[in-house]
């Protein structure tokens, strides 16, 4: 899928119902879109930085990092809708992020660590992978 790639930092008025729609589509993501946990996603959405990635006018993917006051950033959410995948499109994702934080470790609390690993990542400890460490000043 080519045409007109963008990664913008998550708006919760242009992109809470296509984040939503993208989620109800993936079985192990229904949790967060039930009634009793959809309003505390909406939150965690906005109180982490979310970014989000369109390809033309439409919303093929997220991602939702923690920063940790400058010690580490950690990723904890990557979604891509099943009928983008294999566009690299998490890969742009995760690269956006460890190159807003060059001078801070990124690191992925994951479940899927096959598709880190296979992106070139490597596991540090148990389930932590490690993106990118930090810049030396």
């Amino acid at each position: 899928m080519s045409g007109n790639i963008k990664i913008k930092q998550y708006d919760d008025n242009r992109d809470d119902k296509a984040v939503f729609a993208l989620m109800r589509l993936e079985a192990d993501w229904g949790g967060y879109c039930d009634s009793v946990n959809v309003e505390n996603y909406k939150i965690a959405l906005k109180e982490s930085l979310t970014y989000v990635l369109y390809n033309d006018n439409i919303l093929c993917g997220f991602i939702r990092v923690r920063d940790d006051f400058g010690f580490a950033v950690y990723i904890h959410d990557l979604l891509v809708g099943k009928m983008y995948r294999g566009n690299s499109y998490g890969k742009m994702l995760i690269e956006h992020v460890a190159d807003n934080f060059l001078n801070s470790t990124v690191y992925v609390m994951s479940d899927v660590d096959d598709y880190y690993h296979k992106q070139g990542y490597k596991t540090i400890e148990g389930r932590i992978i490690i993106v990118r460490e930090k810049s030396s000043c």
